[in-house]
């Protein structure tokens, strides 16, 4: 059996605010501990659970996270940014079973502990025909594009929520923090959540064949609020991509791999763009 799990950060243990999720704050070093001994756990719980094969792979900002040498030995790890499918770097048609840890709920996400769709400052809003989706289901549809089920999850309680709501009460999730609102919460201590997760790994999987793909149904209409008008008319130089309000860039997809690789570029135009100090909107 072949695991992959994608690790976010803002939904690792303990984490609440920029200070723990961004390189230069005061407690990343510490959150990167938190989520390192998070992934561990998932992955434990895939061996525990007869996986052969587990990929680990770091989704967080540079994808540069992760303490590997606090991984277990059997654990292959993918570090690094430019990764074509950029969250599920590692996922391929063989792929058993995907795993989501330290996930977040989408922008907006009432009480929802650092909420936020891609990226936290460039992007207002990820939306799919006009409705906001986040990272969950833009992942999930991806997996689904291969075949591939999600089927467990841990973050913050209001994460959990928002995935069973999209892929079935029947996912199996750990919440390892309550959200009172986006930079606060009531935090599990680490020895309780690497239980938690680790059990909830290895239940999840041994009921694996009642986990169906999330699959896209049909073509859709992916769009990006920016913050910046100038971001979207440049990613509107995206072929097949459009300018369809001020800050509104929108495609069309039947593919999510696909869809997937025009999001990707359009990131890369936001970010550069985003760090800009001339860019006022």
């Amino acid at each position: 059996m072949k695991v992959l799990i994608s690790v976010d950060m803002e939904g690792a243990t303990g984490t609440t605010d920029p200070e723990d999720v961004l390189r230069d704050g005061d407690d990343y070093q510490r959150a990167r501990r938190m989520m390192t001994r998070d992934a561990n756990a998932a992955a434990l719980g895939a061996f525990d659970a007869g996986a052969t094969e587990v990929i680990v792979n770091d989704s967080h900002w540079e994808c540069r996270n992760i303490l590997q040498e606090e991984l277990d030995p059997r654990v292959i790890y993918i570090k690094g940014f430019h990764k074509p499918l950029i969250m599920m770097e590692g996922l391929t048609p063989d792929t058993d079973a995907v795993v989501f840890v330290g996930y977040h709920a989408r922008t907006g996400a009432e009480g929802a502990v650092l909420n936020e769709s891609l990226l936290g400052k460039e992007i207002q809003n990820l939306l799919m025909d006009d409705e906001p989706i986040g990272e969950i289901k833009l992942n999930a549809l991806l997996a689904g594009d291969f075949g591939v089920p999600v089927v467990f999850l841990s973050g913050d309680d209001k994460a959990c929520e928002e995935a069973q709501s999209l892929l079935g009460p029947n996912l199996e999730t750990f919440a390892v923090k309550e959200g009172i609102d986006k930079f606060a919460a009531r935090c599990l201590h680490p020895d309780v959540t690497e239980k938690g997760i680790r059990e909830g790994v290895t239940r999840a999987l041994a009921r694996l064949d009642s986990f169906p793909p999330c699959r896209l149904e049909g073509p859709a209409r992916f769009g990006i609020d920016w913050n910046s008008t100038t971001i979207a008319s440049l990613c509107a130089l995206i072929p097949t991509v459009e300018k369809t309000a001020p800050r509104i860039t929108e495609f069309s997809s039947s593919d999510m791999t696909e869809a997937m690789g025009v999001i990707f570029i359009e990131l890369l135009v936001g970010i550069e763009i985003g760090q800009s100090s001339r860019v006022y909107g």
